[in-house]
């Protein structure tokens, strides 16, 4: 029988890997492929991709018209803004006359945008009233802005998100003359003109390489004999279809990290956590909360921009980072890392070829401190400590794990650089280990603190080859649970080939109604559907932030190929054991507090007086999809489940020095668990009327609500 199989390829800073997934099973398909990523070919990084694709598909059988879904991430667009692979972009703004036209050509005139390293985005500008937006007028701004040097255009006008007709004149103009252009309501409908034009120009900039590099690959992949749409992974999580991608690229930015978050959420049974993506030289750390990773804008060149991806900390502490020493000891751990300063680690050399060998000081690259550790054999042969090699000298990986290595190697090393200290091995690694924590802890506590986490509930994630390096320790330090999946060093791959589409609608409207948010919402799936997802299987989910009336509809849903359950169902008993162990408290302890035909809530014994109780919302598969420590749970229907929310809106309210905290409600609708928060109970109202209206009056409901503990 021909399967159905899912392919997804990461490209890495070093690596290209390309995975093979059983749409029915989810399960990998034979062994990855990984090739080098081929950065100074001809066709860029899509030579990577192509090449390690075909040679997934040939060493393990599949054929050609097997394959369903194809997606890759990229390192295209963050590359280019971060070396200066950028085109000079021409800007025009657009306005009525006036006022408006004197503010709007102020705020559409850009300055270069400064990037990493000394480079810019070099920008030119026109400014034309909206009187003169004729095809002729236009022609005459975009032959000036070439002349001056820009290649590739942007067309922003005030109020541009109302009424882009303006802005599409200009887009037809300069498509006649071929010259690739970004009209500013294309990128987002929010309000802020001069930052949207700022991130419609870096849109645009990166147009010429990320259109080659899709055309590259594109060609490629059909070559191959694959019909199926070419996906891309976008930066916050989803996938979006090439010809989607050729219009904004810039939303791909930091789509690598989001590839290992959204494998390492279909593979966990857990919705809030702190995930670690570990590599060799760098560690993203970011957060997931409610079963979603944490988006918010990202900044380029010091500018904020309206280019929604993960919401990422980047730390030199990762799992090749080499150590910093002197006579007393560790002084530091990266940012340098044994890939860079080409060394091998410790933990990965056979310990027969460590003879004699002693410490020597020196600089990676110029300018770095002198004080970084290598060790030199006898025979003149080199290799290094990393945090690798000290958490194995400590016994914290163990033989599953990617950066799983030789214990013996590794205290053998570590012994050297011990004994140039008059230490021990064991004070060694641990002062590597403490000077790796040193740096993650804060960040790990502004993470939590940002998005109101509950220490007691959050578990960790480690993913990229080396999670076990960092996480065990940490985990030990802080008493943090934590999670590693199954082929954690490809998790990223797995993760574009099982990613859904996704695509964000965001609108400022004061007052909104009810008929302003079904229309948001019916825009986001419209604008998934056009990203390559089928109508039927869009979901969308809505958030209004009641201080800047902002109305943010996320939707997501899957391709043509409806993908099928990833484990089998569990009963009553294996629920509980998995609410128990996540708790941590017996299965005896356990209490089922409701259940539907989809979910079962379990919650832990109450505290002194309390009526609430830490619970967990177990789905039939097993999943976890809500955490809360502590939650009042209750079903009843659609008829009457806003006298329910009425009252568990006063119950779970916590009232505090200066304010009311009100209780983030989730609601069992049907298959689906969808989470709310407001800080007043009509807006909670407007929300959840949008959801429950389309159920009939007797179908049941759940409804949690949550809040901080009170003390």
């Amino acid at each position: 029988m021909k399967r159905s199989v899912r392919m997804g390829i990461d490209v890495g800073g070093t690596h290209t890997k390309a995975v093979a997934i059983d749409n029915d099973t989810h399960k990998m398909i034979g062994e990855p492929s990984v090739v080098k990523t081929t950065h100074d070919d001809p066709r860029g990084v899509a030579a990577g991709v192509v090449q390690s694709f075909e040679t997934c598909l040939n060493q393990n059988g599949i054929s050609p018209d097997e394959v369903v879904f194809v997606a890759h991430s990229t390192t295209q667009a963050t590359n280019a803004l971060i070396e200066g692979d950028v085109a000079p972009v021409g800007v025009i703004g657009m306005a009525k006359g006036g006022l408006e036209g004197f503010l709007a050509k102020r705020q559409t005139r850009l300055a270069d945008i400064e990037l990493d390293e000394k480079k810019k985005i070099k920008i030119y500008n026109e400014y034309l009233p909206l009187k003169q937006c004729d095809d002729a007028h236009v022609k005459v701004a975009i032959e000036k802005l070439q002349h001056d040097g820009a290649k590739v255009l942007v067309a922003s006008m005030a109020f541009g998100v109302d009424e882009g007709g303006p802005e599409s004149t200009v887009a037809e103009v300069a498509k006649a003359e071929h010259i690739p252009t970004t009209m500013a309501s294309d990128i987002t409908k929010l309000y802020g003109l001069t930052r949207r034009t700022r991130t419609a120009a870096i849109n645009a900039s990166i147009l010429p390489k990320m259109l080659d590099t899709a055309l590259s690959t594109e060609s490629s992949v059909r070559s191959a004999g694959v019909k199926v749409p070419l996906m891309i992974m976008r930066g916050d999580g989803g996938v979006m279809e090439i010809n989607e991608m050729k219009k904004r690229p810039v939303l791909t930015m930091l789509s690598g990290p989001a590839a290992s978050v959204m494998g390492s959420l279909i593979y966990l049974k857990a919705s809030n956590g702190i995930y670690f993506e570990v590599g060799g030289t760098t560690t993203n750390i970011g957060v997931i909360k409610n079963g979603r990773p944490a988006i918010d804008y990202s900044v380029v060149g010091g500018h904020p921009t309206y280019i929604s991806s993960l919401d990422v900390r980047v730390l030199g502490d990762a799992g090749g980072s080499m150590i910093r020493a002197n006579k007393n000891g560790v002084v530091d751990v990266g940012p340098r890392s044994a890939h860079i300063a080409g060394l091998d680690y410790a933990a990965f050399t056979d310990p027969a070829k460590i003879v004699d060998p002693h410490v020597e000081f020196f600089s990676p690259k110029e300018g770095d401190p002198d004080d970084y550790v290598k060790l030199v054999n006898a025979d003149g042969s080199a290799f290094t400590i990393t945090n690798t090699c000290a958490a194995n000298a400590l016994g914290l990986v163990t033989p599953e794990y990617f950066s799983y290595g030789n214990q013996e190697s590794c205290r053998k090393a570590i012994q050297v650089l011990a004994d140039y200290a008059g230490t021990t091995v064991d004070d060694i690694a641990t002062q590597i280990m403490e000077k790796a924590f040193a740096k993650i802890e804060p960040v790990f506590n502004e993470l939590v603190e940002k998005y109101k986490l509950e220490k007691d509930q959050i578990s960790l994630v480690g993913v990229g080859g080396g999670a076990a390096a960092l996480v065990t320790y940490f985990s030990k330090k802080t008493g943090v649970k934590y999670s590693i999946p199954r082929d954690a060093e490809v998790i990223s791959s797995i993760g574009v080939a099982l990613s859904m589409v996704r695509d964000v609608v965001e609108r400022i409207v004061p007052n909104p109604t009810k008929e302003d948010i079904r229309g948001i919402k019916n825009e986001a799936l419209n604008k998934a559907v056009e990203s390559g997802a089928t109508p039927d299987s869009v979901d969308v989910h809505v958030e209004i932030d009641p201080q800047t009336s902002k109305i943010t509809a996320i939707a997501t849903g899957s391709t043509e190929v409806k993908t099928s359950d990833l484990t089998a169902s569990v009963d009553d008993d294996e629920a509980r054991d998995i609410a128990a162990a996540d708790m941590r408290i017996e299965p005896a302890q356990a209490e089922l507090v409701s259940k539907t035909d989809y979910f079962y809530i379990y919650g832990a014994p109450h505290t002194g007086d309390d009526p609430a109780q830490p619970v967990r919302i177990v789905d039939k598969k097993g999943f976890i999809k809500v955490q809360r420590g502590r939650a009042m749970c209750e079903k009843t229907t659609a008829a009457n489940y806003l006298d329910t929310l009425a009252r568990l809106w006063d119950e779970m309210a916590v009232y505090q020095a200066e304010n009311i905290a009100h209780p983030d409600f989730y609601l069992c609708l049907g298959a689906r668990v969808m989470d709310f928060s407001a800080t007043d109970f009509e807006q909670l109202q407007l929300l959840t009327d949008l959801e429950v209206a389309s159920l009939e009056p007797t179908d049941e409901v759940i409804v949690v609500a949550a809040n901080i503990d009170q003390t």
